[in-house]
């Protein structure tokens, strides 16, 4: 089973483009903190680039910006490439199954965009006093 849990904070704005065949993609890049520190009580990150599709990949250019803190669950995938110089690389890409916003409404690095719900207007209440059809 290849599936993988993370929670970071965005690096960069997501890019959202289509392929030539039109399907959106979005990638971005998030940054992970390990649960434990070094041996100089430095903290350790670990950054991931995470490529969604469709749907997702639209909710996430629109609703997410940098520095924002998603949940990303998804599969790793392993891609090989050989450089303009000759060499191979590699390198570990994040496919989202899911993302979940996770910085809240109104917080600081929140985006409060046109996402928004629109307020509900409250009823107003008018007097009603008709005793007319009252039998007893």
């Amino acid at each position: 089973m290849n599936k993988v849990f993370l929670i970071g904070n965005l690096t960069r704005d997501p890019e959202l483009s289509e392929t030539n065949s039109g399907v959106p993609v979005c990638r971005f890049a998030i940054a992970v903190n390990r649960r434990f520190s070094s041996q100089d009580a430095e903290r350790q990150t670990d950054f991931f680039n995470v490529t969604a599709w469709r749907g997702l990949a639209e909710n996430v250019s629109r609703f997410c910006k940098k520095g924002n803190k998603v949940a990303v669950v998804g599969s790793i995938q392993i891609r090989n490439v050989e450089d303009n110089a000759g060499q191979r690389r590699t390198y570990v890409d994040i496919i989202a199954d899911d993302v979940e916003f996770l910085t809240p409404k109104g917080a600081a690095g929140a985006d409060d965009g046109d996402y928004a719900p629109a307020p509900k207007k409250k009823p107003t209440l008018e007097a009603f006093d008709d005793d007319s059809d009252i039998p007893f």
